[in-house]
């Protein structure tokens, strides 16, 4: 649920009032397909353009400079786009390379481990940008290490499912390590050798995870969603936060503290959304949502709103 949870909130963060880029540091642009149709797709990744985030990250990889000024999709007043490709996965071994470099104090190697971040910096400052939302891949490797070094907050997107519980478990201990190892290279920086450049603080601070997809029947968790989802507040407490002791699982919901929402299973309307470009959340009847589709649009709207700010109080309260 990472790139519609990103999506949304994007949209809903712009709906408040406040400026965003949406990035997308995915290999596989899902999130970029979710704003642009086909044709504005095949416009976007065509060479001649140059406006994804590989084009602005080229001159890098292939050793012929540093990162070019990235082009920002403007979407709606006050969202940006910075939009993905999938030839990013070909800056994956870089990444990889490049991170043991730093301790020897490699500029490049800098260069090259704050990409990201710096292209995110020059994105959201030509838009004049309050958020950014990051979008990033299934996985815990070198792409995502350096997406994720780039972020001030982490918001865990969750399912009552084995696989989720397992995740936070490998989450959790890897961004305390990439939080530390980053410190670490940090003192290793040349003094003057980026200079006027932005660098990440890696600060990646968990402010909380969203349940997706919470099943219910007559107002009651179905049984086999009941199982998993109890099990997720002390996990979140012990493999994020590093909290011990926990004798009991605190109680889900709102008795969590670390539970931002939880987002209910839209059914029919994000396969609507996903054809009208457009978060399930503004969809029309002209977008097929009639009927009982109406009331559905309307809950997720309150969904959406309640969870953005309660991010943003979270944010401001960390």
């Amino acid at each position: 649920g990472k790139t519609s949870l990103v999506y949304h909130l994007s949209w809903m963060f712009a709906r408040l009032g406040k400026r965003v880029l949406s990035a997308d540091l995915d290999p596989q642009a899902n999130l970029t397909s979710m704003y642009l149709d086909d044709e504005a797709l095949l416009t976007l990744w065509d060479s001649e353009t140059k406006n994804s985030i590989y084009d602005a990250l080229r001159p890098l990889i292939e050793g012929t400079g540093d990162i070019d000024a990235p082009s920002v999709e403007r979407v709606s007043e006050g969202l940006g786009l910075l939009a993905g490709d999938l030839a990013l996965s070909r800056f994956e071994d870089q990444l990889s390379e490049n991170w043991p470099k730093c301790l020897s104090g490699d500029v490049r190697a800098f260069r090259v481990i704050s990409a990201f971040y710096r292209l995110l910096y020059r994105g959201a400052t030509s838009m004049d940008a309050e958020f950014v939302f990051i979008d990033v891949g299934p996985n815990l490797g070198a792409i995502n290490r350096a997406a994720l070094i780039a972020a001030d907050y982490v918001v865990v997107p969750l399912g009552a499912d084995l696989f989720s519980i397992q995740g936070l478990r490998n989450l959790g201990p890897s961004l305390i390590s990439w939080r530390r190892e980053w410190e670490k290279r940090m003192k290793e920086l040349p003094a003057d050798s980026l200079k006027g450049e932005q660098m990440p603080k890696g600060t990646m601070k968990p402010i909380g995870y969203v349940l997706l997809q919470h099943g219910a029947r007559e107002n009651r968790p179905v049984q086999a969603y009941e199982n998993w989802a109890v099990k997720i507040p002390k996990t979140y407490r012990e493999y994020l936060l590093k909290e011990t002791g926990l004798a009991n699982n605190p109680p889900l919901g709102a008795g969590d503290p670390n539970n931002l929402g939880m987002l209910k299973h839209y059914r029919s309307l994000m396969p609507m959304a996903m054809a009208a470009h457009k978060p399930m959340f503004y969809l029309k009847p002209a977008d097929g949502a009639i009927g009982a589709h109406v009331e559905a649009v309307k809950n997720c709207l309150e969904d959406f709103k309640a969870l953005a700010h309660r991010i943003l109080k979270e944010v401001a309260n960390a």
